[in-house]
């Protein structure tokens, strides 16, 4: 699997439309909604998850790392963190480990998005959080984690909605 996703480096279709949807995720990252120094609210992730579904695991990862970095040099907000950065490769491997050359079906999308939301979004991110901010880990968790319930909710019906749309425009394409 990690093979094939390194394979799409290689095809020019598969950059141009990588290139794309960090575009996008650079656009829908000027309307996140900061919610005080540990809560945020948005929708840049969904080209990463994109990204992940459409070229694997290794594609996910460098996205995830390469939207980070480039969503902090074009609109920074506070200090640039590289723990930021290893959550956004960690989720990509996630996303497409569990949702590449697979069939997208709600229970996949849904398993996908509960373990990105436990293991990156809730843990990892709480943690790199008390690091920078200096507060105890099981103080800022609790707001996350109301948050992070509903962004996953939304996130999972969101996707399910968008790769619906795009079997159907495939369909279209191929008849």
């Amino acid at each position: 699997m990690m093979k094939d996703s390194w394979k799409e480096f290689k095809n020019t279709r598969s950059l141009t439309t990588m290139a794309l949807l960090m575009a996008l995720t650079i656009v829908l990252g000027y309307f996140t909604i900061q919610i005080g120094d540990f809560l945020k609210i948005g929708f840049a992730g969904l080209p990463h998850q994109l990204v992940s579904i459409l070229f694997g695991p290794a594609a996910g990862a460098v996205f995830g790392g390469l939207a980070d970095i480039l969503k902090f040099i074009i609109k920074p907000t506070g200090a640039f963190f590289p723990g930021f950065t290893i959550s956004g490769i960690v989720s990509g491997l996630i996303y497409g480990a569990i949702l590449y050359k697979k069939p997208l079906k709600l229970s996949r999308l849904i398993v996908a998005n509960v373990i990105v939301t436990i293991v990156v979004n809730m843990i990892m991110n709480t943690y790199w959080l008390t690091l920078l901010y200096g507060k105890g880990f099981f103080v800022i968790l609790p707001g996350r984690v109301v948050k992070e319930v509903v962004m996953c909710t939304i996130n999972v019906v969101l996707m399910y909605v968008l790769c619906g749309t795009m079997k159907a425009v495939e369909a279209h394409r191929n008849a």
